[in-house]
């Protein structure tokens, strides 16, 4: 599993011209899912969000969680992030878990963090989504999981 985090001033989705979720000041989630991964994967990456320090605060730059900065996550399921390119010019999918094992598991990484007491807007699973973001910084992270071996 891949979580690229984007801290943002704003963030929608949009499927066929309607607005399905947006936040103000957050992150916005893009979450990969790939195959062998399971719930306990689902539930590191929505806590290690949580817990991370990704808004100023005080003195320090890295100061605040989303919580403490009253700041929202807009979750977007991507299976491209599973995406090997090493080889030849056409990315392969072979590492990306199949919907029906990649759904319950995105719905797990939303849930847990809506049992964080954060504030979760989403895009629409299996849907060509159109995602606009103002990054803020540019602030971005890829949250690729705990003790991950290279491939």
């Amino acid at each position: 599993m891949k979580a690229l985090v984007q801290r943002v001033k704003r963030a929608a989705v949009r499927v066929d011209g309607e607005v399905v979720g947006e936040i103000g000041r957050g992150a916005l989630v893009f979450l990969g899912v790939e195959r062998g991964d399971g719930p306990e994967l689902a539930d590191w990456h929505a806590r290690k969000l949580a817990s991370l320090r990704l808004f100023p605060g005080g003195d320090a730059e890295w100061e605040l969680s989303l919580a403490e900065a009253g700041a929202a996550v807009l979750a977007v399921s991507q299976f491209t992030l599973a995406a090997r390119t090493r080889k030849g010019r056409r990315p392969s999918f072979d590492l990306a878990a199949p919907p029906a094992d990649a759904f319950p598991l995105y719905e797990r990484f939303v849930e847990t963090l809506r049992a964080l007491g954060l504030e979760v807007a989403e895009g629409r699973f299996g849907a060509m989504m159109d995602v606009e973001l103002v990054n803020d910084g540019p602030a971005t992270f890829l949250l690729d999981g705990p003790d991950v071996p290279r491939r």
